[in-house]
């Protein structure tokens, strides 16, 4: 329930003349409370179970989860059923939320055995002040709620993971475990749930990636990804496609250093704001540290030598491989790594060209979505708590990304609060196959690094102006993209970035040569192509080829030798029928060409 600009518990008395509105589990709101209702419900079983200290139990865009200190005997798979069963229970007793406010004084007292409930109450809570707790059967929590009623509301409940997790996500803090559920108001919603789970296990891009020969990685470089040639062929052919977009779009590549003074990072702000995540080290006598983006260095490269109104808007594209030093329990296949690349861009350009940029960049992104199949949303994030600069700089810049998306003409919603440190941000939502949202363009209008950094250029009179930097990613991480991508198309690439365009399968032995001699054409006319050298019969051959994916399947024989020929057929048994290999190069290069 909500009241005003406050929401609060459905059983909690309104305190005033207000607007309301219930939400109920179909809302982001009801959503929320209710999944963070039910990670009180686990807290509680894991007290009883564990005897452990509890730190904290948030809801997610999916479930929630629930951190607890180190105990005697680790949480484990094998737990999932005791965990389960206490859940079962708790939910059947129908235990009401009961709000309590309380000094903090009081809290202090009333927490003095859990260390990490009482560090949440001296940093969170002013003194003098008070804070809410809630009571749910035995377990008495710090929280700000809202709540469900009670926890009958609960008809579904599911323990889905564990991992290890670090107090407050700092790994200099106590290493804590963390334990993963999902729940619903109804056994029906939980059963589409498990269903959608199901097919989403059999898109994996961990799996594909594995199967298809992709990618893998290795312990002594966690977080990096090894690309194998087929996954390399696909890494490739996304940064090739958007280079041919650089170059009718006005964009210059370039190529910085991975590794800069620490020096550089203090000016930019990064080190102030982002140090914990970046890779530092000592050589001679001097802090330096690996790159974690490339906006910073972009600086440098525009502020080398005088420049002037004629030479704008610079558009500085830079693939350069950049590392972030994520926890290790938050590494998780191509979706979060330590080594990655961005499609990355910065624009330098006056005010006045601020909106023509920013519509530039949202038609940048909807071409490059629509290649792929991607239905994509838009939000304006805005200024967050901690943030450089002034307010009215901020204004200033969040009403231009306002007037730009307008402009644009596509619904756009606002994200308040979530804005980059150094300014206002477009953030781009796709959603894949299974309808699953993901973040991967961003637009960002940066007033603060010019400021910082001291970037001007001469206008028509001879006068020094500081330009606007605007930040621009479409794929984002070329990795997290891929991953997105395997698990959008289930692996079956379509043919202008498949690894494996098409396969030559000689009959017997006899014909070797010629499916050598097809193959040498095919790769020659620019495309990837194989050829089956092994003694299996032409009947398994083809069933493998097509299970490997592979877009066109080239069957030649004696017939096909004699005439210059290929028999085709594709990775879902449909027969071409004969054709020139010339022919075929045409209707390859049609293929890629349309991306298709």
């Amino acid at each position: 329930v909500v009241s005003t600009q406050s929401t609060g518990d459905l059983t909690r008395p309104l305190e005033g003349d207000c607007s309301l509105e219930l939400f109920k589990f179909d809302s982001p709101e009801g959503k929320s409370t209710f999944w963070h209702s039910s990670a009180h419900v686990l807290g509680q079983s894991l007290e009883k179970i564990y005897h452990c200290s509890l730190c904290i139990g948030p809801a997610l865009q999916e479930g929630f989860y629930y951190d607890l200190s180190k105990t005697e005997r680790p949480v484990s798979a094998d737990d999932y059923e005791t965990i389960q069963k206490v859940v079962d229970e708790i939910v059947k007793q129908k235990q009401s939320f009961d709000r309590v406010s309380v000094p903090k004084e009081k809290a202090l007292e009333m927490f003095k055995y859990n260390k990490y409930k009482t560090e949440i109450i001296q940093s969170k809570v002013p003194d003098g002040e008070c804070c809410s707790i809630y009571r749910c059967g035995p377990l008495i929590d710090l929280c700000r709620g809202p709540h469900v009623p009670n926890t009958g509301k609960i008809k579904a409940f599911k323990v889905t993971k564990n991992s290890s997790a670090y107090w407050l996500g700092d790994a200099q803090n106590d290493e804590l475990q963390r334990v993963y559920g999902i729940s619903f108001p109804d056994n029906k919603s939980f059963e589409e749930w498990e269903e959608f789970q199901r097919q989403a296990a059999l898109r994996d891009h961990r799996v594909i990636g594995k199967n298809q020969e992709l990618f893998f990685f290795h312990p002594l470089s966690p977080g990096s990804c090894f690309f194998l040639p087929y996954g390399a062929r696909i890494y490739n052919k996304l940064q090739t496609m958007l280079r041919d977009e650089y170059k009718k779009r006005g964009f210059e590549e370039v190529v910085t250093p991975n590794v800069y003074n620490s020096a550089l990072w203090e000016k930019s702000g990064h080190w102030q704001h982002y140090k914990e995540n970046m890779f530092s080290f000592e050589c001679d006598k001097t802090t330096f540290a690996l790159k974690p983006m490339n906006c910073p260095g972009h600086c440098l490269m525009f502020q080398h030598r005088t420049r002037s109104y004629k030479e704008l808007p610079i558009r500085f594209a830079d693939f350069g491989v950049l590392h972030r030093n994520e926890a290790a329990g938050a590494l998780t296949g191509l979706t979060r790594v330590r080594r990655f690349q961005q499609d990355d861009a910065h624009i330098f350009c006056t005010k006045e060209m601020i909106n023509q940029e920013i519509t530039n960049c949202l038609e940048f992104v909807q071409h490059v979505y629509g290649i792929f199949g991607f239905e994509f949303s838009l939000e304006l994030s805005t200024r967050p708590d901690k943030f450089l600069g002034s307010i009215e700089v901020w204004d200033h810049a969040e009403d231009a990304l306002k007037n730009a998306l307008n402009k644009f003409g596509k619904e756009w919603k606002l994200n308040p609060g979530d804005g980059a440190f150094y300014g206002p941000k477009i953030d781009i939502h796709i959603s894949d196959a299974l309808k699953r949202s993901f973040q991967c363009a961003t637009i960002q209008l940066d007033f603060q690094l010019p400021e910082r950094f001291g970037l001007d250029f001469q206008d028509e009179n001879g006068q020094y102006i500081r330009p606007v930097i605007i930040h621009r990613a479409i794929l984002g991480s070329v990795e997290r993209s891929m991953a997105i991508l395997i698990e959008h198309t289930a692996g079956k690439w379509p043919f202008w970035l498949s690894p494996r365009q098409c396969i030559v399968l000689p009959i017997s032995e006899k014909h070797v040569d010629y499916a050598v001699e097809v193959q040498k054409k095919l790769i020659a006319a620019g495309f990837y192509a194989d050829v089956d050298l092994s003694d299996k019969q032409l009947k398994k051959k083809i069933p493998l080829a097509q299970t490997a994916q592979y877009n066109y399947i080239l069957v030649v024989g004696k017939e096909e030798s004699e005439a210059g020929t290929v028999n085709v057929r594709t990775r879902d048994n449909i027969v071409h029928g004969t054709q020139t290999v010339e022919s075929l190069i045409v209707e390859f290069q049609k293929l890629a060409a349309e991306f298709k």
